[in-house]
């Protein structure tokens, strides 16, 4: 499983009509192009950073969808009254619901830049190290961890019931994720809280 993550520079006031037409346009598109299988979108409507991601059943599929994502992904960032900032593309290595998050929770996202080669490692400490610690968190919803061989980067993100929820495991995932780092020599590039503002990603279990 691969998916295409888009990050616009939304103005704040514009948030709410960006997510719409993501629900309303966007994601009726993407899902009558063969291969895509959802859509979530987190948003920061403080800074206006607004993060949308496809998965597709395929890196083949997602390579062949450019031309026509590339002006879908205009419009939408033109509806958000802002500009797209970047767009990266990842291989899904891990995935694991506890149960479905509601639109609105909180998502908590940790972008890593590991060692060389070490991308499998970085995998296994998330999956048997990261997992079982957030299961016994209150409030925990999913966790997926992305990856991009090319570059030895990854990115997690754990979603919790509510945003109280999150709040209240920051201290615990602060001290979980300064050790399971340390341990494999990981390097923090970016911690970030959003709000789950759509959760159709519909990815299998892969944990």
């Amino acid at each position: 499983m691969y998916a295409r993550s888009t990050t616009v520079q939304a103005r704040p006031d514009a948030i709410d009509m960006g997510i719409a037409h993501l629900r309303e346009v966007v994601m009726p598109e993407l899902m009558g192009i063969e291969g895509c299988i959802g859509l979530s979108v987190i948003v920061d409507r403080q800074s206006g950073r607004c993060i949308a991601t496809s998965a597709w059943e395929t890196e083949h599929a997602m390579r062949a969808a450019e031309r026509p994502v590339e002006s879908i992904r205009r419009d939408a960032a033109d509806q958000f009254g802002g500009a797209v900032d970047k767009v990266e593309r990842w291989e899904i290595a891990v995935l694991h619901r506890e149960h479905q998050a509601a639109e609105a929770a909180g998502t908590r996202c940790t972008w890593l830049q590991l060692p060389v080669g070490q991308i499998d490692r970085g995998i296994e400490a998330f999956r048997t190290r990261v997992l079982p610690a957030v299961e016994e968190m209150v409030g925990f919803c999913s966790a997926s961890m992305f990856v991009d061989r090319t570059a030895d980067r990854a990115v997690s993100a754990i979603a919790w019931d509510s945003q109280d929820a999150m709040e209240r495991s920051r201290d615990q995932m602060a001290q979980l994720r300064a050790s399971v780092t340390s341990d494999i020599g990981a390097q923090v590039l970016e911690v970030a809280e959003f709000e789950l503002a759509l959760a159709h990603l519909r990815v299998p279990e892969l944990a």
